[in-house]
């Protein structure tokens, strides 16, 4: 288990229209110049952006992988540890940041594509 942060970066591949800028100490990851994310290279951490609900559920399921960043609005942050996450459940929470994030079009073609929120009839 664990995901380095080259294998996030791979990650992120997968989402549409992600740009990244250096900020310092950290990367900010953002669609449409607006952010679902950041990576903290030299911690090996990454936040990502949650409801508020699911950052509680989280951090109460697992505080040992997950931590309150922040709350921002209807939005809570999330820092996730990469050695202690694998990578199917990464790309989960990233893909939901990108989605709260990303232009509903985008987010359509992108569910589309990945048949999530497709249940069998």
């Amino acid at each position: 288990m664990g995901v380095s942060v080259d294998e996030f970066l791979q990650l992120l591949d997968e989402l549409p229209g992600v740009h990244m800028s250096h900020g310092g100490e950290w990367i900010g990851l953002k669609v449409r110049d607006k952010g679902f994310g950041y990576l903290w290279e030299a911690t090996e951490t990454v936040g990502l952006k949650a409801t508020i609900e699911e950052q509680i559920a989280l951090v109460a399921e697992r505080p040992d992988v997950f931590e309150v960043q922040f709350t921002a609005g209807r939005f809570g942050w999330v820092v996730v540890h990469l050695d202690k996450i694998d990578s199917d459940e990464l790309f989960e929470l990233v893909a939901e940041a990108w989605c709260l994030t990303a232009p509903k079009a985008m987010v359509a073609e992108f569910e589309a594509a990945h048949q999530i929120g497709q249940g069998a009839l």
